[in-house]
């Protein structure tokens, strides 16, 4: 077995940096922790250690939003958080809501999209 501390980060592919750094930063919270180059920012949500990496490469460009057998990834709705209003700060900031249901009676989802077409679970 390997033995880690989980999962570390996601690498998305993009095809504006600045788009991208704005939706994950205005949409999710998240903060930027470095950036590697001119091209690679490293971004966290606040008070944990996730990280999604977001690179513009542009030999890479048509791979942006292709999910590559990975449907989609998800976070988890602070403790009080309204998904209705969590949809509406998706679709300001340039994303889209694709589907919306619940799990079970009182587990409400949904599926929304960034602007390069990553599917995200709320």
């Amino acid at each position: 077995m390997v033995r880690t501390k989980g999962l570390y980060h996601l690498h998305l592919i993009v095809r504006d940096l600045e788009r991208s750094r704005r939706f994950y930063q205005g949409v999710f919270g998240m903060e930027e922790q470095f950036r590697a180059g001119p091209k690679l920012i490293f971004l966290s949500t606040p008070g944990s250690k996730d990280l999604i990496t977001l690179n513009e490469d542009p030999a890479k460009a048509q791979q942006a939003g292709v999910n590559g057998g990975v449907s989609h990834f998800g976070f988890k709705l602070a403790e009080g958080s309204e998904l209705n209003a969590a949809i509406s700060e998706v679709e300001a900031a340039g994303g889209k809501l694709l589907s919306r249901g619940e799990h079970e009676p009182g587990a409400p989802y949904a599926y929304v999209e960034d602007p390069d077409g990553y599917v995200i679970e709320l």
